[in-house]
């Protein structure tokens, strides 16, 4: 039985090394009034940026940028950055690596990033902002296209 295991066993594709806070900054602007002035939930925009590259041989940094500002009326009540990243090794056909780097590693860093904003926004004295779920698939797709657009006006121009 015991060589059947290791006969099947396959090396790990993808770990994660280290995870770190690379950067955080919270900003509340108008504390204390604008306390006075939450009467309904403000207006929150959250905007995502992923980035990574290479370290050495198989080992890449991962790092997951979350800014979300929330306003009342036009005063800012909030804002509030965080960027989160790891040290991964991922060994899998080069084809794969960057859609691994940019979609499934951010899908695992997210919780992280996610709990860090809820804490902040608590401890700050505002009800505990839960981003949903991020379509870091739609992302990378959107991420495509740009890339294709701008190539595409590179060689028109």
């Amino acid at each position: 039985m015991n060589e059947k295991n290791t006969e099947n066993k396959q090396e790990v594709a993808i770990a994660i090394n280290a995870q770190f806070v690379k950067d955080i900054s919270f900003e509340a602007p108008h504390v204390p009034q604008i306390f006075t002035e939450l009467k309904t939930n403000p207006e929150i925009n959250v905007s995502v940026d992923v980035q990574a590259g290479k370290i050495q041989d198989a080992a890449y940094h991962v790092s997951l940028k979350i800014k979300a500002e929330a306003k009342v009326q036009e005063k800012v009540a909030f804002l509030c950055e965080v960027e989160y990243g790891c040290v991964a090794t991922v060994q899998v056909p080069a084809e794969h690596v960057e859609p691994i780097l940019l979609i499934e590693i951010p899908r695992l860093l997210f919780p992280f990033v996610r709990n860090i904003i809820a804490d902040l926004t608590r401890e700050s004295g505002f009800p505990p902002l839960m981003i949903n779920p991020i379509d870091f698939v739609g992302l990378y797709h959107q991420r495509l296209e740009e890339i294709k657009k701008q190539k595409e006006n590179a060689t028109v121009n």
